[in-house]
């Protein structure tokens, strides 16, 4: 199975943004097998001002991913991002995207704990082919 996860970052390489303040996110499919860079999305004026609108776009666009990586996110941000069933996640400012997608990789192929299991499910969960395989099966009572 794999997951989107987006990465607050300048230069696809490092995580190095404040969330609400972030210039760009870089949005990669993660799966056991490996990491694609699947979109990178850049922002116009990203000063934090207090203005909750500003942050409208940035949630809309990680609709769908299953966590975000930021060196910052406020308690705002937290929330909505919640509500939407993504989870933000701090990490310190320059943490390497590669190492934290090894990361993701490892627990995919073992066995995911806190927000990485909690995405798996609700990703499951909202597949139209997940019964496919039990009526393969079949069924008995």
């Amino acid at each position: 199975m794999r997951l989107s996860i987006a990465f607050a970052s300048t230069d696809r390489e490092t995580v190095d943004q404040h969330f609400g303040a972030a210039a760009a996110f870089a949005i990669f499919e993660v799966g056991e097998g490996g990491a694609r860079l699947r979109e990178v999305a850049e922002f116009i004026d990203t000063e934090m001002d207090g203005h909750e609108g500003k942050l409208d776009a940035k949630i809309a666009l990680l609709e769908g991913c299953a966590a975000v990586y930021a060196c910052a996110i406020g308690s705002s941000a937290v929330q909505r991002l919640l509500a939407k069933g993504v989870q933000p996640l701090k990490v310190a400012d320059g943490s390497p995207i590669e190492t934290l997608l090894a990361q993701i990789r490892r627990e995919l192929g073992g066995t995911p704990s806190g927000w990485l299991a909690k995405a798996l499910r609700a990703k499951s969960g909202r597949d139209p082919n997940r019964f496919d395989a039990m009526a393969a099966d079949g069924w008995e009572e």
